[in-house]
């Protein structure tokens, strides 16, 4: 799908299979079989083209997004100089339009080949690449949430066990028309948006991200166009699409083909799925079809998944026990912490929630490290042998024989093995031996104000003089909010509001404008880096 202004652009499997080994003989003549291209592209069809070349070529494909022009905070001269590419890959209006980016990587003396979907190309005498399902076919950069980003080589074997795992989670068919806008250089995008329709022999409708963002209900027009049953997005989206709802532009709008949603790459929150039900019942969309998940790069894509129009699976535990590490059930109504199941395990994988200090494995209800063994595991960090064994090559204790990895991310299982997130190690808040989730907080801050954007909001841990932990937030202000905006009447309802929920107080508040949180590509919240910006009094703080 274009972007406003533009036109449509469709290939069939046979056009893509042409142009794609198109661009294999391309690379061949610049002897690139076994080096590293960088994917430069906007959002289109020239993307794909590119990426199956270089599977076709035996070239390992290194998705980026197109730094922007006045990015201070961008990762891809980092990224090059880890993976050592030898070519780019884009489109010639970006060359033409963009001098600059061909500019900022003008030390790594990279051969630049643009790629077209829409120019016919005759269909080269040469034969795909053999490859190996030991092979790296790529090299999926990880968000650098938490950390610099690291180079995950997913080989063709996890592609293809992964591929059959979310098809088997999802009931996906070759009828599964599916409609996305995830950029393609975020693995959910990658996967989703392409890789599992071309698995399926399923049809794919990609929009813009801008498109979406600009007008979020038009992602919800081309789902009734096409009759797609199958999305996936963020949690966010969900919001932004109540958030922007107007009945007047829904009209005629059919949603019942919509069979599966999936909700994951961040928290997936109940009173999303319960507002976006609400709102878009009345247009054919089914409370079934909410479909929350758990995945990341290191596992190629999907960990956790649900069972096709079961719907979210809810429960409410006691939010003074998870902080103690246990999921029990509350004990008032002012202790419940309601929170979201992201399914059970995949097909031919395993889950397990370890104490990550003594890596013993932890009983139902108690809160651990989410660890992952299967097949969909990729084979580690790119030239960083280090972080590898760190993270992939961990055993549980007393039970040795089998790697895992080590995602990072906090949750426990409940008795019927339902995986639930409670956060990232890394990004626990612990004051007075407490712990505190960010997200918990963040959402109660963004809960407590009209003013305060969704999802743009960074709760962390500062140190004070002497030595004390205590809570600092970071809040985007909605743009139509400014004009009045009283600063210090916002900041005491803040306050008021993770005093009554999370009976802790908060050190410090900072609201700045909006769109200018750190974020990573794929929308993920950057708390240790806000963290370092506010204690630099680098940020645009508003009164």
């Amino acid at each position: 799908m274009p972007e406003r202004g533009s036109t449509h652009i469709s290939v069939t499997f046979a056009e893509l299979h042409q142009r794609a080994r198109s661009v294999a003989a391309r690379l061949e003549q610049h002897k690139a079989r076994g080096e590293r291209a960088v994917l430069l592209f906007p959002p289109g069809l020239d993307f794909v083209v590119a990426f199956l070349g270089c599977l076709a070529a035996g070239v390992i494909a290194v998705p980026l997004m197109i730094p922007r022009r006045t990015a201070a905070r961008d990762s891809c001269a980092a990224i090059v100089a880890d993976c050592s590419p030898k070519i780019a890959l884009t489109t010639r209006e970006l060359l033409d339009g963009r001098p600059d980016v061909a500019e900022r990587f003008r030390d790594a003396s990279l051969d630049w080949i643009t790629v077209s979907a829409t120019e016919e190309a005759e269909d080269p005498d040469i034969s795909p690449a053999r490859a190996d399902r030991s092979d790296t076919a790529f090299l999926q950069y990880t968000s650098g949430s938490t950390s610099a980003p690291k180079g995950v080589m997913v080989t063709h074997g996890n592609l293809l066990a992964n591929l059959e795992m979310i098809r088997l989670a999802m009931s996906n068919t070759e009828h599964s028309v599916s409609v996305g806008w995830i950029p393609l250089y975020h693995d959910m995008g990658l996967m989703m948006g392409v890789m599992q329709p071309l698995y399926l022999g399923a049809m794919s409708v990609l929009m813009a991200p801008a498109a979406f963002m600009q007008r979020p209900l038009n992602w919800l027009h081309t789902i009734h166009r096409y009759r797609a049953e199958l999305t996936s997005a963020p949690n966010f989206a969900f919001d932004l699409c109540v958030s922007r709802f107007r009945a007047d532009q829904m009209e005629g709008v059919d949603l019942s083909s919509w069979r599966l949603a999936l909700n994951g790459a961040e928290p997936v929150h109940a009173e999303t799925i319960a507002r976006f039900t609400e709102t878009f019942s009345p247009y054919g969309f089914q409370p079934g079809t909410m479909y929350p998940g758990y995945g990341l790069a290191e596992a190629t894509l999907l960990v956790a998944g649900g069972v096709r129009g079961k719907g979210a699976s809810i429960c409410s535990v006691s939010r003074t026990a998870l902080q103690q590490g246990e999921a029990l059930d509350p004990t008032a109504n002012g202790d419940t912490q309601v929170l979201v199941s992201c399914g059970r395990s995949l097909k031919h994988e395993h889950i397990a929630i370890i104490d990550p200090d003594t890596h013993r494995r932890l009983a139902p209800g108690q809160v651990g490290e989410i660890w992952v063994a299967g097949p969909n595991i990729t084979r580690g960090y790119w030239r960083n042998q280090t972080a590898t064994d760190e993270t992939f090559r961990a055993e549980i204790a007393g039970e040795p024989g089998l790697n895992w990895l080590r995602t990072g991310d906090l949750g426990f299982l409940d008795k019927g093995g339902q995986l639930f997130i409670t956060g990232r190690i890394k990004d626990v808040i612990i004051i007075r031996g407490m712990n505190h989730y960010p997200q918990d907080i963040e959402r109660t801050v963004q809960d407590s104000h009209p003013a305060l954007r969704r999802d743009c909001g960074a709760a962390f841990n500062i140190t004070d003089a002497n030595g004390t932990e205590k809570l600092a937030v970071v809040q985007e202000v909605e743009r139509t909010h400014r004009r009045n905006l009283d600063v210090d009447a916002i900041a005491r309802t803040i306050r008021e509001a993770v005093i009554r929920q999370h009976e802790v107080a908060i050190e410090a508040i900072a609201l700045i404008p909006q769109a200018t949180l750190p974020k990573t590509t794929s929308g993920k919240i950057q708390r240790s880096f806000t963290r370092q910006l506010l204690l630099e009094g680098a940020l645009e703080v508003l009164g």
